[in-house]
């Protein structure tokens, strides 16, 4: 699907709980693949992500105000690992999201921690332009840090993406993702999972068969809005600043 020359897929999410999370990935695994990604021998994989928002708060107060068009920007890193270091902007639009990635070295990703974002205005992408443009305008800047683990499952008939987030945890004495001395606590029950159920055009039967009991009531649910309340609680302020 396209919009405004973007390309939108659906993009679900749900809270489930441990016995469902166990019988769903016993039955995905019959008809889908899993994701390569995995972490010290498991069939998950860890994911770090450095939210980024503006003077204005426009991530937070947009996602808790349900506006249909919004923005997160984030770096993402995988496995503690700063082999890949990924600068996303994640659009949203109603239930559909867009997504627009580069590629950034760890030199480029300490010169974002140092304030400094002039490397990206001479830069080929025009995402990284936007995140430049939105730092001298808006004042975007990092400001909180987003742990947990994935395991995904994946399938080429739809485009398929199904993914069980656990273990989701804030940071909460510091922002810089490599900081080895980095506290995290959790930012939701440890019983929890959050499923994604994301996809093109159309979700195949099968697969929907399988999720239909899981997801019966559609969720708007944040990892960052969640990681930010807990830091925002740990740091003893009771609003945004």
């Amino acid at each position: 699907m396209k919009y405004q020359g973007k390309t939108l897929r659906h993009e679900q999410k749900y809270y489930i709980n441990w016995p469902e999370y166990v019988i769903l990935r016993e039955r995905l695994k019959h008809c889908m693949h899993r994701d390569r990604n995995n972490y010290e021998g498991t069939s998950s994989y860890h994911i770090r992500s450095l939210y980024f928002d503006d003077v204005y708060n426009s991530a937070m107060e947009q996602k808790e105000g349900g506006v249909f068009h919004r923005s997160k920007y984030r770096i993402r890193i995988y496995n503690k690992s700063d082999s890949i270091i990924r600068i996303e902007k994640k659009e949203k639009f109603a239930e559909y999201i867009s997504k627009s990635t580069a590629i950034i070295s760890r030199p480029q990703y300490e010169s974002i921690m140092d304030g400094d974002y002039s490397f990206m205005l001479s830069s080929d992408s025009p995402l990284l332009r936007d995140v430049y443009i939105a730092n001298k305008t808006r004042l975007l800047k990092p400001c909180v840090v987003v742990d947990y683990m994935r395991e995904a499952f994946i399938a080429n008939e739809g485009n398929v993406r199904i993914t069980f987030d656990s273990r989701l945890r804030a940071g909460v004495n510091g922002i810089d993702i490599f900081d080895p001395q980095l506290i995290t606590v959790d930012a939701y029950p440890p019983r929890l999972l959050v499923l994604e159920v994301k996809f093109d055009d159309y979700l195949p039967a099968h697969i929907r068969q399988i999720v239909q009991p899981a997801t019966q009531y559609h969720m708007a649910i944040s990892k960052y809005v969640l990681c930010r309340q807990k830091a925002m609680q740990y740091s003893g302020r009771s609003e945004l600043a």
